[in-house]
């Protein structure tokens, strides 16, 4: 049965969505005329979004990087380069059904497929780009009017701020700071919940949003004493991982429990195990435990307390 990770293996390496490769080089995105010819450049590459989704094809799933889209200035989002070569977003309209999901019996006909679907199937470069991309295509969506006045705001800086046609206010791509966290007691098992809107047998880490003013280390110990009635109390950072789900980064610990009894006082968890390793083992082998899929950190924090990758439940 494989042991818990020793001191010098603390954190989370090659966590699929926090991949990156290329070189964001943010002093290009005022250079209007760089930006330009760079688009205009055969040599450089384009990822199609569409609602949040990408255009892929292939498989197992690749980025499809081909011909440059028609859309607006305003919808050419500039990702950064690498080797030479200069990367885009371009955020198109809504699509035909026929255009979402899988690509049918063609391998080579691009689709368009989410970042749950396609995120860890794709390699480093590819990874980084999509989930720069999508970021910033939830954030776009969302964010068309000044939050000061309500007026319409307008791209700039080749889609990494927005400003205020009205009273010319600057705004940024928000990002969401959350804690997820390996809960585990003095006999190093791991406790799991089970939130009210999951499936029977869904179960995961804690988790939580980090409130105004509060550092990382107490929102961990806030959330796991909302969630679940337990005092933690030490804390150690392990890794993070962007979640664009719109707009999440999810911040992995481990905290301590100092105590086991649970008590779920806050209506969002309907169910909690304490899990030994050999459990977690036999209750994936019989379906009574459904892990979290291997794009979420929330499976890599318990592969990581696990000592090794879990295998695949048969109800997955």
């Amino acid at each position: 049965m494989p042991a818990s990770p020793d001191a010098a293996q603390r954190d989370l390496p090659g966590l699929a969505l926090s991949r990156a490769v290329v070189d964001r080089d943010a002093l290009r995105r005022a250079d209007g005329a760089w930006l330009a010819a760079a688009w205009d450049d055969p040599a450089s590459r384009v990822v199609r979004v569409r609602e949040g989704r990408v255009a892929v094809s292939g498989r197992p799933p690749r980025l499809d990087l081909g011909q440059h889209p028609r859309v607006p200035t305003d919808r050419r989002l500039f990702l950064g380069t690498s080797e030479g070569v200069a990367y885009f977003a371009a955020l198109e309209d809504g699509a035909d059904d026929a255009d979402l999901g899988e690509g049918g019996d063609d391998e080579q006909a691009p689709s368009y497929l989410g970042l749950r679907e396609v995120g860890a199937e794709l390699d480093d470069l590819e990874a980084g780009l999509v989930v720069h991309a999508v970021s910033l295509d939830n954030w776009h969506r969302t964010h068309r009017h000044c939050p000061r006045c309500g007026a319409p705001t307008r791209v700039e800086n080749a889609g990494h701020t927005r400003r205020c046609e009205n009273d010319g206010s600057e705004h940024y791509p928000r990002t969401d700071p959350a804690v997820i966290m390996l809960v585990v007691d003095d006999d190093d098992r791991l406790l799991l919940g089970r939130q009210v809107s999951w499936p029977e047998g869904r179960f995961s880490t804690l988790a939580g949003f980090v409130e105004p003013g509060e550092s990382l280390e107490a929102a961990v110990r806030r959330e796991v004493l909302e969630e679940v009635g337990i005092t933690v109390d030490a804390v150690t950072y392990l890794g993070s991982q962007p979640w664009p789900f719109p707009s999440s980064l999810m911040l992995g610990f481990s905290a301590h429990a100092r105590d086991t009894a649970v008590s779920r006082r806050d209506g969002e968890i309907a169910e909690t195990r304490w899990y030994t390793r050999e459990r977690v083992l036999a209750d994936i082998d019989s379906g009574e435990l459904l892990a979290s899929p291997s794009i979420s950190i929330s499976r890599r924090l318990i592969e990581h307390w696990y000592g090794a990758p879990l295998p695949e439940s048969p109800r997955a």
